[in-house]
């Protein structure tokens, strides 16, 4: 079964963690990465970047709408994620756990699946 682990973490925390810490973070998540690669559970991982960078779209009545970032209204933003091929619920969360990010922010789990149920 297929879980995605979504990095959710507060807007400004990049900016206020400054770079070197920031550089020191992300050696860990690469870490935790290889990790779960190594033991064959690892389909994709990708780390995105701010909400400035960011642009929304919506198609309303055949009329696009494109807002760009930064969104003032976000409380949280998908820092990044991990795909993972688990047998259990129970074991991605267990990985989930045992990822860094959930130690500065919030590691949500879904297991993929159609979207009607």
């Amino acid at each position: 079964m297929s879980y995605m682990l979504l990095i959710v973490e507060p807007p400004n925390q990049r900016a206020e963690r400054g770079e070197a810490a920031g550089r020191e973070v992300y050696g860990q998540m690469l870490q935790f990465a290889d990790g779960l690669k190594e033991r064959g559970k690892l389909l994709a991982a990708e780390s995105l970047t701010a909400q400035k960078d960011a642009v929304r779209v919506e198609v309303r009545n055949g009329q696009p709408k494109l807002v760009d970032g930064p969104f003032a209204e976000a409380k949280e933003m998908i820092g990044g994620f991990f795909l993972l091929n688990c047998d259990t619920r129970e074991e991605a969360l267990e990985i989930a756990q045992a990822c860094p990010a959930a130690a500065w922010c919030t590691v949500e789990v879904r297991k993929l699946g159609p979207c009607f149920m």
